[in-house]
């Protein structure tokens, strides 16, 4: 089994599909976590957002954005959300699962989509939305190397965790941080099957119970 073959394999016990369609409406998002394999490595693009959007500008994220009237499902909104942001065609995309969705600090319902796309994709960045585009390494995130941490508010994910990335074609130095960050360590250590070096706030094993545990809380509070 190639390493393409052996991560989808592992992510699939991970796809959660339609488990969450019980819970009340909320305001839905969704992002797109593509990977690709690169010299036998496993590796995933990132977006540098527009520092003129109204949030989070400037920020390090994955292609993605809010549920449109039009979207049939999580899926659409983000393959939809790629295609306008860095020219990714839908069709581009070999789609592998869903994660559990996640209510962020907006109080946005994000569901992470997670897909292969080939080495040779060639992005074409619209500028209203993303200033940067970059690739990093799936286990540069499972790495302490250049990772840090701090206790977060009661109720969030765990610990926030921060990461500063060097991307070697560029020579830009990139932050990557909050949500985004929880986001990459996760499928890294599914991808990988790998417990990364430092604490996650997660049960790698079983990551399922501790995300429900904190929808459900965040839930409560709405």
């Amino acid at each position: 089994m190639d390493v393409k073959e052996a991560t989808i394999a592992n992510l699939k016990q991970m796809d959660v599909g339609n488990k969450f369609s019980y819970l009340p409406m909320l305001p839905k998002a969704s992002v797109l976590i593509p990977l690709f394999v690169k010299k036998g490595e496993l590796y995933t693009l990132m977006t540098l957002r527009s520092q003129q959007l109204k949030t989070s500008a400037g920020e390090v994220c994955f292609p993605g954005g809010k549920r449109d009237p039009s979207d049939t499902d999580d899926v659409d909104t983000a393959l939809r959300e790629a295609q306008e942001e860095i020219g990714l065609p839908p069709a581009a995309v070999q789609v592998v699962c869903r994660l559990f969705p996640i209510i962020n600090k907006s109080g946005l319902l994000v569901t992470p989509v997670v897909g292969f796309i080939e080495e040779s994709f060639c992005p074409c960045p619209n500028p209203a939305e993303v200033s940067a585009i970059f690739t990093v390494p799936l286990d540069f995130f499972t790495s302490k190397k250049n990772h840090d941490a701090a206790h977060a508010a009661v109720g969030t994910l765990g610990p926030l965790h921060s990461f500063h990335f060097l991307d070697p074609d560029s020579g830009n130095q990139y932050h990557i941080w909050g949500l985004t960050a929880m986001l990459a360590i996760l499928v890294a250590a599914l991808a990988l099957r790998k417990q990364p070096d430092f604490e996650v706030g997660f049960d790698c094993e079983d990551p399922l119970s501790f995300f429900q545990q904190i929808l459900h809380k965040r839930m409560n509070k709405l």
